[in-house]
């Protein structure tokens, strides 16, 4: 369909018509409310390079026009192509909690060895992958990429697509339970991820993980990361957090550097991606932790353990968690009992939250930003976490504001 060994490829992909540039594919995706193939005209007169579309849309069209029966399934095949054309080793992240931070931290620690892209901020489904891949330049040496899914045989596709080298799980735990019904399911439909290694290929593995027994194949080889696994340390490197939970990922990551040939060392630049516990400094030494985009029991209380460290008065604003299934309202207690623990106050934002037994429940972001506003005070450490659905950002923007 497009000839990558020539200078006369597109640049990127993109899926967006508003976004389309010069040397851009736009590939016209059928969404939920808009067939984006009605915007391919629009596309080829801002100057993309060609469009990709379903035939229904191809007819009348002036300039380079693919056709693909189905124009997803030809982006990701696309992707392949690309992949094979770099020649880049490809490191596959996913996880229930953590990936995204670990991505990140693998970044940081390949860019100084090697010429690296790494998904931009979660473009971790069966379509932000591939536009990843598309948009790396051709002297690319590693390709990072998450591995997102909320059901069985996601992680495959992407597997499929992305050809990984090197495959990593960063934990195992409570989440998307609303489709997959058990963490023994959840388990698997992560370790597909190793299924679709080479022979040879690198597993990398949280040490002593019983939810992953029997389910590493024997085809590649296996590192764990940990207290008592193979990659137990972070000697020698300096990172710009000490919270446990980032380190712990830190491992991982430094696991995935070394099956590339990749020994990191001395400071290592990390930028998190947004809403991933970022601190803003407020006046007053008011610390705001933006940690509110998404949320699982596992993650929860990793925040709330960090959060606990805090000088000053500890408040945790945490809204629900969603997508737990059935026992929804009994890991919602828990989170409760454990932030009464670790926190001063406890706001809490939804339905759900309200089950957390807080000081205070708000019934949406709005209605919390108004209460922590009014309850803050000089030298406060404040903790927002909840789904994204919840929409928590809506808080810091307003404490930002005010």
């Amino acid at each position: 369909m497009i000839d990558f060994s020539s200078d006369d490829r597109p640049v990127r992909a993109t899926i967006d018509s508003r976004d389309v540039g010069p040397g851009d594919l736009f590939v016209g995706l059928t969404g939920q409310n808009v067939d984006g193939g009605t915007f391919a005209a629009q596309a080829l007169a801002a100057g993309a390079w060609g469009v990709l579309v379903a035939p229904e849309h191809a007819d009348g069209l002036d300039g380079r026009v693919l056709v693909a029966e189905d124009p997803l399934r030809a982006l990701q095949d696309l992707a392949t192509a690309w992949r094979r054309e770099l020649g880049a080793q490809v490191i596959g992240i996913t996880g229930s909690t953590g990936k995204t931070s670990t991505k990140d931290i693998l970044r940081g620690m390949l860019r100084p060895h090697r010429r690296t892209v790494a998904t931009p901020q979660n473009l971790n489904t069966e379509i932000g992958l591939p536009l990843t891949v598309l948009a790396a330049a051709r002297d690319t040496e590693v390709l990072v990429l998450e591995m997102g899914m909320r059901g069985e045989g996601q992680i495959a596709e992407l597997a499929r697509i992305a050809e990984p080298d090197v495959g990593v799980i960063v934990s195992i735990g409570p989440v998307h339970l609303e489709l997959l019904g058990t963490v023994e399911r959840v388990a698997a439909a992560k370790a597909e991820l190793l299924a679709g290694l080479p022979d040879g290929g690198t597993a990398v593995v949280p040490h002593a993980e019983p939810l992953l027994e029997g389910l590493i194949p024997k085809h590649v080889s296996v590192v764990t990361f940990g207290e008592g696994g193979d990659v137990a340390s972070l000697e020698g490197i300096e990172l710009p957090f000490d919270a446990a939970h980032l380190r712990r990922n830190a491992m991982a990551a430094l696991a995935a550097a070394r099956a590339v040939g990749v020994e990191p060392s001395g400071p290592i630049e990390v930028e998190l991606s947004d809403r991933r516990g970022q601190r803003i400094e407020l006046a007053g030494g008011i610390v705001v932790v933006d940690d509110c985009y998404n949320a699982n029991p596992m993650s929860m209380r990793a925040a709330l353990d960090e959060l606990a460290r805090a000088s000053g008065r500890r408040v945790a604003v945490l809204g629900d968690m969603l997508e737990l299934g059935p026992d929804e309202v009994a890991y919602h207690a828990e989170i409760g009992d454990y932030a009464r623990e670790r926190s001063d106050v406890l706001v809490t934002v939804g339905p759900l939250a309200e089950h957390m037994a807080g000081d205070r429940c708000a019934a949406d972001a709005a209605e919390a930003a108004g209460i922590v506003r009014e309850l803050m005070a000089p030298g406060d450490t404040i903790l927002l976490k909840a789904s994204r659905g919840v929409g928590l950002q809506a808080v810091t923007e307003a404490l930002v504001e005010h």
